[in-house]
């Protein structure tokens, strides 16, 4: 199941693409829009984030099921956003196409004192 969240708590479980463009559209700065897949033969946290900076940039983060795999780009354009964001929910690989990639894991990744917490 696809579920998109904005940072105001509004949630569409199964969002249209014209939910996904309004959602988007409706950001303030500082805001954000999660759209998340939930499957239960899917471990892990698979997401794509959209941050509509305070400087009128678009910050978009994807992970692919580990933290590992958390990755990070900035753009200006709304609408480079908004076909990743329709590309990641239709599973085309060529969504990430045409933007430069930072992998972030590293920050996710726990510090040797959470090695034997299993809540890190």
């Amino acid at each position: 199941m696809l579920i998109a969240t904005n940072g105001r708590g509004h949630t569409v479980k199964g969002p249209s693409t014209a939910a996904i463009r309004t959602m988007l559209a409706g950001l303030d700065q500082g805001d954000h829009l999660i759209l998340e897949r939930q499957e239960e033969d899917r471990e892990g946290n698979w997401y794509v984030q959209v941050w509509f900076r305070d400087e009128n940039t678009y910050q978009l983060e994807y992970r692919d099921g580990v933290p590992a795999e958390h990755y990070q780009t900035q753009t200006e354009s709304q609408e480079e956003v908004l076909q990743a964001l329709l590309g990641w929910v239709a599973d085309k690989p060529a969504w990430r196409e045409g933007f430069t990639w930072t992998s972030i894991g590293h920050w996710f990744a726990p510090g040797p004192e959470d090695e034997d917490d299993p809540t890190a």
